[in-house]
């Protein structure tokens, strides 16, 4: 048989009525008279061979009645609905919406581009004057460097000059204190 699949390795289903219905768009062929009439016997066939699963089988008597159940299906039901609406919504504006946020991330990289370039060039200014300030204040430490130098050797130039004649003050002294001595002797 064409189009025949085994399920769970027992029964043999022939899927080839759906595959054409809902895979080939032939819904208008579906509509046809007779055709659901005879697509309806089809599927009441295949669904004689299976066995009902716990999906399938009929409510038991409390959840018939019970009008948590209800609610729990009217909540589902209206959840599907909004979902079937904002599926609908996304094939519709799905592509535009994302040319505009390609749009925007295009705006934005180009916006960061030219804010690092502006960035880049004050670093780059700043590291300049900085070299600037720093060559500048490397020279000047230099110059009083050596103006420290110069005044540091003309101060102990000047201590040795002060330390000699302290000498040759003493020794005048020295001199003129023994000749005064030699004064008094003679004096007396």
């Amino acid at each position: 048989m064409a189009g025949t699949v085994l399920v769970a390795g027992e029964v043999v289903v022939d899927a080839q009525l759906y595959f054409f219905f809902f895979f080939f768009g032939m819904e208008s062929r579906y509509e046809a008279p007779g055709v659901q009439e005879a697509a309806a016997v089809l599927v009441e066939k295949e669904t004689c061979r299976y066995q009902p699963t716990m999906n399938y089988l009929t409510p038991s008597s409390g959840q018939k009645n019970g009008i948590t159940a209800w609610q729990e299906c009217v909540n589902n039901s209206m959840h599907q609905a909004v979902r079937i609406k904002n599926l609908k919504l996304m094939s519709q504006h799905r592509c535009n919406a994302w040319k505009v946020y390609n749009e925007n991330l295009v705006h934005m990289t180009e916006h960061a581009q030219k804010e690092l370039q502006k960035l880049r060039k004050h670093i780059k200014d700043l590291n300049w004057q900085r070299k600037s300030m720093q060559l500048t204040a490397g020279s000047k430490l230099r110059e009083r460097e050596s103006n420290w130098i110069s005044m540091v050797s003309k101060n102990y130039e000047i201590e040795q000059i002060i330390a000699q004649l302290e000498n040759e003050i003493y020794q005048i002294k020295q001199q003129h204190g023994e000749a005064n001595k030699e004064n008094i002797r003679q004096d007396f």
